[in-house]
Order: structure tokens, then sequence, then C-alpha cells
């Protein structure tokens, strides 16, 4: 296999603004087909690929090796799971699934039929993530005993859109598996999860709502046959905390938040590191910035994170830290390296399978009230 052809499943901002574009920047692999209703966007911005109507047709599609699921979240279990059973390789948009056993059940069948499966957690690439793993790694802030990450947007008002709809998980599941991920790479399995998990802006009532599965009717092919619902159904509002023996974990993501705080803020007993701004990768897709072009993952000198030592003679050192350089094209770099020469895959899907475990935890933890003690499926403490 020289190189390898792609079946993408959304034409939605997923598939259009990220995974198009990215598989396009790794040569050993060729967008061959889209599944969408969205004929005139892909031709326009993918003119090498076929359109079709439906998921199944690009499923079963002879020169489709893998392909990538990026229809609304309640679909994914079902589409990745008929794209396994067709053998073929599995790249699935984040979040994995809307529960842990479907997730599991992926894993088996994947195993079972001798497939790659891996799971779409780009913001591992995050350069400020990637700094701030660098920072913990080294040992620069001594033992963490908090860790702060956010994830705030100021969207007052509900859109129009299936992300904010009743049944879609909401911000829990939109924004809470990039947080989610990125603490279980840093720290591993918690030992307990707390949340509050909310409505605030509409006619949305305060407290927890479940994320539901597919409704009837809905098409994988796309936004088209996303879940339908009240606008300002959907949960937007959450607040994680992640227990491990110490260190606190906390994970906060909001809707209407017009000045936001840092990114992240994290707190040794040597010393604390704030970073303030987002990636800049996301909004450089959007405006046709790709890997390879000189500004590409760069962050803005103004907005480098601040590292505060504390000396031995008590005094505090502060300077400023570059970030890392972004690199989302690592993804579909590692699953190329996967599936041509054998090596790991970008992302573990047993790792995926764990962030959404958290969630339903963080769902659980929010509509009790209680501390939820993590009692992993495979035994094993965090």
């Amino acid at each position: 296999m020289e190189s390898i052809g792609v079946g993408l499943i959304g034409f939605g901002l997923a598939g259009s603004v990220f995974h198009a574009p990215l598989i396009a920047s790794v040569p050993s692999l060729r967008l061959v087909a889209v599944a969408t209703s969205r004929a005139g966007e892909v031709r326009a911005r993918c003119p090498e690929a076929v359109v079709e109507e439906r998921a199944d047709r690009v499923i079963e599609r002879d020169d489709v090796d893998v392909v990538v699921v990026a229809n609304p979240h309640p679909l994914h279990f079902e589409t990745a799971r008929r794209a396994l059973e067709a053998g073929k390789h599995v790249v699935v948009e984040k979040p994995f699934t809307m529960r842990a056993r479907e997730a599991e059940e992926l894993i088996r069948l994947a195993e079972a039929r001798g497939r790659l499966l891996t799971v779409f957690h780009n913001r591992r690439w995050d350069g400020d993530f990637l700094t701030v793993k660098r920072l913990v790694t080294a040992g620069e802030l001594g033992e963490v005993y908090t860790y702060e990450a956010h994830y705030d947007r100021y969207r007052p008002q509900a859109a129009d859109r299936w992300q904010e709809r009743a049944g879609s998980g909401g911000t829990l599941f939109n924004l809470g598996p990039h947080l989610v991920d990125q603490a279980l790479q840093l720290f591993g399995r918690p030992q307990w999860v707390w949340a509050d998990v909310g409505v605030q802006r509409g006619d949305g009532a305060e407290g927890n709502g479940a994320a539901g599965g597919a409704p009837a009717g809905a098409s994988a092919g796309g936004s088209a046959g996303a879940p339908a619902g009240a606008l300002a159904g959907a949960e937007d509002y959450f607040h994680i905390v992640l227990g491990y023996g110490r260190l606190r974990a906390v994970l906060h993501s909001a809707y209407v938040v017009p000045d936001p705080g840092p990114r992240f803020l994290v707190h040794g007993h040597r010393g604390s590191f704030c970073k303030y701004g987002i990636d800049p990768q996301e909004d450089q897709l959007k405006a046709g910035v790709r890997p390879g072009a000189a500004e590409w993952g760069r962050d803005r000198p103004e907005m480098y994170g601040r590292l505060s030592v504390v000396r031995e003679d008590g005094t505090v050192e502060r300077r400023v830290i570059e970030t890392k350089r972004g690199c989302y094209e690592r993804f579909y770099e590692g699953l190329a390296d996967a599936l041509l020469r054998g090596g790991s895959p970008p992302v573990d899907a047993r790792e995926a399978r764990d962030v959404i475990q958290v969630l339903e935890w963080a769902q659980e933890s929010s509509r009790t009230g209680c501390r939820m003690d993590c009692v992993w499926p495979d035994g094993q403490d965090g």
C-alpha cells in the first residue's frame, strides 16, 4: 500500500476545516470520496474527491482504505461500526462515542477484524498544551498541585446548529473531550470525578442533561440529518474536577464569557505557569493557512505564557516562555505511518474510551451531586 485512499463522512466544520485540509497535507493520503449534502463545497475545496449522498456509498468503495467519521456525534458509533464491519480502517472525530460501552464495542470489533481504529484528539498537538506538557514533564514546576484548563467562549445566544440542540451532548461532548484528553495525557486516569454541568442560555433549565443517542431518521452523511430539538436545549456550561491524590485538575467551559481568563493555569511546589489565548491552528485552517506555511502553528509573542519559579532564597524569578509550535498534521502523519510502516496509531482508542468514561462520570456526578469514585472497566486504578 503505497498510498492510502480516504473516505470522509461529513463535511461540516470538522470535515471541511480540519480533516480535509490535514489529509491533503500528507502525501501518502488521498481523499477519494466525501459523503455529504454539501456537494458544491466539496467540489470547490476538494475537486479530486467524489461526492456521495450516503455514508454507505463511501464505506463500500473499493478505493477507500480508511473511513473518517466526522458526522454528528450521536451517529459516530453506528457509522464507525458499519465501516469496521466492511473491513475499513477507521478514524473517528471526537467525541469517540456517546457511551463508553459503545467505545469498547468498537475497540473489540476493530481487534477482531484486524483494523486500525483511532480518534481525532487533535488538541494533543496544540502549541500551548505542548508547552504545558514540556514544563510539567521536565519538572519545571515541581510536583503539580493544581491544574486548570479553560475553554471558554462568548456566544450569549444559542446558534441554530445541531451542536447546540438537545441530544447533541452540548459543550460537555463538544469541548469536554479536548480538556479531559489533555488532562489524562498529563496525569493519567483520575481516582475520582466531580462535576457541575448545566444550561445557562435561553430557556434552558439549570442542571445536567443526558447525552442521547441518534434520533430516528438522522442521516450519517453530514449535518442535514442532525439531531432536532429546541434551541438552547444543550448543555453550555461545565466545571469538572478530577482527583489525583492531592492534585486537582480543574476543567471548565462556558459560553457566556465576554473576557476569558487564562487558558492554562498550573501550580506546583516550585512554580506556576500562566498562559492566555487559544492555539491558532483552527483559525489558520479557516483562513486557508496550511501545514508547511511559515506562520503555521506559531503563537503570537504577546500571547506567550509566563513561568514563575521560586528560588532557594525565596525570591521569585519570572520569565516568558515561548509557546511550542502547534502541529495538527502530526495526527495524519501518524496515521499514515501506522498503516504503511506498522507504527502505533496517533491516538490509542482505549485512551479515547477513557475520555468518554470520564464524561459519563461527569454527567452522573452533576445529576446526583455526588463525587464519583473511578472504577475502571479493566480493573486498573487511576
